[in-house]
């Protein structure tokens, strides 16, 4: 006998009787087949008797699938099968539905001229099926005989013409039941207010285990918990889905997480509802009044107050803030991702998330700072799992590993080719013992010396294009993003410069480096397009101190060149092989790196800066662009 056959269909339906008869209003106008039901507190029928069973299946020329065959000799059919099929087949009910809807017809005509053998055998189930819904709200449930396992059940298949989607497959018979219960108790859950309140042996075992499954989630067993409150959602159960959309945000599940009514609980709101607004704004095809409809149920306030965050968020000025140790660890891990130190910032706040503590009991895990422009690059799928697994809230157990850093260190990543980033060539300034706040006044032609707010490198040249009114050929002020380099080094860095020209290219070390040192480097070892380039200038309190250039397949020097950066032990084979080792020279020699998860994916800050090339001579020509 196998495991579906020897269900205890008995007890489970009596279960299901019971909760059903209970959950009728006394007001409610019901048939007399229904309050007969109701008194009863039986849904199903008598029992069918083998004799009954056999004869059934000699009228259909085909042996019942166990889970069937078990669930008739319990009960001859059942009433009020979820929330949409009134009367499901017994023994005399039962047919073959051989396409009495014609919806096999329909179905094949959405199929395309490839259609394959399994599409095919999905559209002809209208033929081959066996009808079980008597009586439905325009809907079909089918037993597919061709659709067998192992174990001689066979699937069930469930269409409602109402709903635009494919029929629904339920491995067996004993499965379809199962999510008929669920689909009972999740619209008796979700009844109007001011009904009596639906409860019952079902759901007071769910609310235990959605219970259970918070404390889980809190000591960092996030897996078993989100198990638990998926399948308490499948009942409708109130706290599941709110508790599971704080676990799935985390882990990159769904694109239109609502966390189920606690976004507007005042005690959650602070939390939940600025990742609810940012969810929202990186979707740029919802229309403004479909956040509304998330916060149905709020007051004039908090609509406000959705509103106005949703403005910041688009601006890139919200800023995240929470309460206690961990409210000030969130601080200073703005400040450190502000300068591109992505992964000391993450380190700073899951080092103080055991100190973090719940606004109330439905709270599981800081969800805020998801909308902060800079702390919300910090997440990565690896990182959404160890932020789970981390116990916090007041509650013990085994933290988990730490996750990788996500910058290599050094600049030899720069030689790496970037997904979906034809660019090849980059520039950038390092600054020794000034921070970046400073690299402005440095770089800059003196008419703009401020920092623009953090930004994505995208952001920031959309907005350096939309207020640029002139441009010229001989004019090369690049839009650079700045952070820090590592112990003592500021960098600035630009990841789409002009084509270089070693005959009009002016370095910006020298001017750079007042009462300090500055190094400049610019590359295009692997140009795909003209031939390839590479630049290094070091400068000490405003003068050059050596440089050198490749261009044009030749190298030219200046100053006295430290072995370690020579240019003869890197261009001896000049292309793009020799890149990375001229990066690492670099890097070690001067002891810097640049971030490249911030560069990337983060938000820095950015400068524009003087030109990088000389005003043009007399004789040559260029171009200049103005637009009104």
């Amino acid at each position: 006998m196998t495991e579906n056959a020897a269900f205890d269909w008995r007890t489970f339906l009596l279960r299901w009787s019971g909760e059903w008869a209970d959950s009728l209003r006394d007001g409610d106008v019901r048939g007399a087949d229904d309050e007969a039901a109701r008194q009863a507190r039986w849904l199903g029928f008598p029992p069918a008797s083998e004799e009954r069973i056999a004869a059934m299946e000699r009228r259909l020329g085909r042996r019942m699938p166990p889970s069937y065959r078990s669930f008739l000799a319990v009960s001859d059919g059942w009433r009020h099968a979820g929330g949409f099929v009134w009367l499901l087949a017994g023994t005399g009910e039962a047919r073959w539905h051989a396409n009495e809807s014609q919806l096999a017809e329909m179905f094949e005509e959405y199929l395309d001229e490839d259609a394959d053998a399994e599409e095919l055998r999905e559209a002809d189930l209208w033929r081959r099926g066996l009808q079980l819904d008597v009586r439905s709200d325009a809907t079909y449930v089918l037993l597919d005989p061709d659709d067998m396992d192992e174990d001689g059940e066979w699937a069930v298949y469930s269409w409602s013409s109402w709903l635009a989607e494919s029929p629904r497959r339920y491995a067996n018979f004993l499965t379809f039941m199962r999510d008929r219960f669920r689909e009972f108790h999740s619209l008796a859950a979700h009844r109007s207010g001011g009904e009596p309140e639906f409860a019952n042996d079902t759901t007071r075992e769910l609310d235990t285990r959605v219970e259970g499954a918070r404390l889980e989630a809190l000591r960092g067993d996030w897996s078993q918990a989100v198990r638990e409150l998926d399948e308490a959602g499948t009942y409708g159960r109130p706290r599941a889905a709110g508790l599971g959309d704080q676990i799935r945000r985390l882990l990159g599940r769904g694109s239109a997480l609502t966390f189920a009514g606690l976004v507007t609980d005042p005690r959650y709101a602070s939390d939940l509802l600025p990742v609810l607004v940012a969810d929202h704004a990186a979707q740029s095809h919802r229309d403004d009044s479909t956040l509304a409809f998330h916060l149905r149920g709020a007051d004039d306030t908090l609509v406000s107050l959705a509103y106005a965050t949703l403005e910041q968020v688009r601006g890139g000025t919200y800023r995240y803030a929470a309460a206690g140790p961990f409210g000030e660890a969130v601080g200073r891990a703005r400040e450190l991702a502000r300068w591109g130190d992505t992964d000391q910032a993450w380190r700073t706040l899951t080092n103080a998330l055991p100190s973090w503590e719940p606004l109330g009991p439905d709270h599981l895990v800081p969800l805020g700072w998801l909308a902060d422009p800079l702390l919300a690059p910090l997440l990565t799928p690896e990182r959404g799992l160890e932020l789970l697994s981390m116990p916090r809230g007041g509650r013990t157990g085994e933290p988990p590993e730490p996750t990788a850093g996500l910058d290599p260190g050094g600049l030899a990543w720069l030689a790496d080719p970037h997904p979906g980033d034809n660019h090849t060539s980059y520039r950038f300034v390092l600054v020794e013992g000034v921070g970046p706040e400073e690299l402005p006044g440095r770089l800059g032609d003196g008419n703009d010396t401020t920092l623009d707010e953090p930004l994505t490198l995208w952001e920031a040249r959309r907005r350096l294009w939309r207020d640029r009114r002139e441009s010229s050929s001989y004019d090369d002020r690049p839009l650079m993003a700045v952070g820090r380099a590592g112990a003592g080094w500021s960098f600035a860095f630009d990841g789409t410069p002009a084509h270089f020209d070693p005959r009009r290219f002016v370095s910006p070390a020298a001017t750079a480096s007042a009462g300090t040192r500055a190094v400049v480097v610019w590359s295009d070892l692997a140009a795909r397009h003209g031939k390839p380039s590479f630049h290094l200038s070091v400068a000490r309190d405003g003068t050059e101190e050596y440089a050198f250039t490749y261009a044009d397949g030749a190298i030219r020097r200046t100053g006295d060149i430290p072995r370690a950066l020579a240019p003869d032990r890197h261009l001896a084979a000049p292309g793009a092989e020799a890149e990375r080792p001229l990066l690492d020279a670099v890097a070690e020699y001067f002891g810097v790196h640049l971030p490249r998860h911030a560069l990337r994916n983060g938000r820095l800050h950015t400068c524009t800066t003087r030109s990088w090339t000389r005003p043009p001579e007399d004789g040559e020509t260029y171009v200049v662009i103005r637009m009104g």
